[in-house]
C-alpha cells in the first residue's frame, strides 16, 4: 500500500503504476485531466463499460490515490487527486510517440535491408 512506511520507495512506485496499468484507468484518468471533475455517469459514456467495472477501476485509482470523489447528493463526481497525474499522462504520451517513430523508422531501414536468401 502507498502508506506503509516501510516499503522501500522503489515497491511504491511499481505499486503506482500497477494502478495505472489499464488500458481504461488511463483512459479515465485522461478525461479527468481535460475537466475539473466528472461524475460516474460521466465516465461511464465515455469508456463505455458496464458500472461495476467502471466502479472497480475507479476503486483502483482511488486506492492508489490518483483521483477522489465526492459526494454530492446522488451524484458522485470524480477529479484528478493531483495535477501532476495529467503531467504523467502527457509525459507518457510524448514518451510513446518518441518510442512509436523509433520503431517507424527501424521499420523502413528493415524494408531497405538486402534480401536475406534461403537455404534449400
Amino acid at each position: 500500500m502507498l502508506s506503509d512506511p516501510n516499503r522501500p520507495l522503489y515497491e511504491v512506485k511499481a505499486g503506482l503504476f500497477k494502478g495505472l496499468a489499464h488500458p481504461i484507468r488511463i483512459r479515465i484518468l485522461e478525461v479527468l485531466s481535460s475537466t475539473p471533475e466528472a461524475t460516474v455517469t460521466d465516465l461511464l459514456r465515455v469508456v463505455e463499460l458496464e458500472p461495476s467495472h467502471v466502479s472497480q477501476h475507479l476503486a483502483v485509482l482511488r486506492r492508489n490515490r490518483l483521483v477522489v470523489s465526492e459526494r454530492r447528493g446522488s451524484l458522485v463526481f470524480y477529479r484528478l487527486a493531483y495535477p501532476q497525474v495529467a503531467g504523467l499522462l502527457r509525459v507518457a504520451r510524448a514518451l510513446l510517440g518518441e518510442i512509436l517513430e523509433t520503431t517507424q523508422q527501424q521499420l523502413v531501414e528493415r524494408d531497405h535491408l538486402p534480401a536475406i536468401p534461403a537455404r534449400a
